[in-house]
């Protein structure tokens, strides 16, 4: 794995961990429509510690790297958020593993991978109105722009695209999972929190994508 792999993930991961810090207050807000309104808490507490311990984080392989990030969201992150995200950047972690280089489609298997991770230890799936319901589309939408030979660009374009779409597409769903399926048909209306939140990130990483 070269070093360009790494730098790819360590852009990935430190842009994801300022976005969640940056954007407490509105994932906050967003999450206590029909939620209870500690997701933008728990995220900004989370990558906080990361960002914190930034320097001190081992970089020889993109799997280690990521497994510690997952051990650093995970001693930090309360509620529901905490196992999910930690979940996520395992199963990431597991999957860099078996890959030689980080190109396109190294990066679908490890975005499946965390969504996969996500499916399991939140038992939840498309339509329940989550995360999942922006993350999965779009990575869906990325596989298939690598197929038809997309560049770069245009592959990351459709990317978050796809992901502002889907997360506000939620505001159609009823919430099966988490606080806000408490709130049953009144979560109709509002879009998915977790979703809009990482339609955010996907739009901040693709964004500044060529200044790293």
């Amino acid at each position: 794995m070269t070093a360009t792999d790494i730098a790819d993930v360590e852009y990935v991961v430190h842009t994801l961990a300022q976005t969640a810090v940056d954007k407490e207050k509105e994932f906050g807000d967003l999450d206590a429509v029909v939620g209870d309104g500690d997701l933008g808490y728990s995220l900004a507490r989370g990558f906080e510690k990361v960002l914190h311990d930034w320097d001190t984080f081992k970089r020889d392989d993109a799997a280690v790297f990521l497994q510690q990030i997952a051990l650093a969201i995970s001693s930090r992150i309360g509620g529901t958020s905490g196992p999910l995200w930690g979940t996520a950047f395992l199963r990431a972690s597991a999957t860099a593993k078996s890959v030689d280089a980080i190109d396109g489609a190294a990066a679908v298997a490890m975005l499946r991978a965390a969504a996969d991770g996500i499916k399991t230890r939140g038992n939840a799936d498309l339509g329940d109105k989550t995360l999942l319901d922006a993350l999965i589309p779009a990575t869906d939408e990325l596989e298939r722009q690598i197929a038809v030979g997309a560049s770069p660009a245009e592959c990351r374009a459709a990317f978050a695209k796809t992901a502002r779409e889907c997360a506000d597409a939620t505001s159609a769903l009823e919430a099966k999972r988490g606080r806000a399926s408490y709130s049953g048909k009144r979560s109709i209306g509002s879009p998915d929190a977790g979703a809009v939140a990482i339609a955010i990130i996907i739009e901040r990483v693709t964004s500044e994508w060529d200044s790293h």
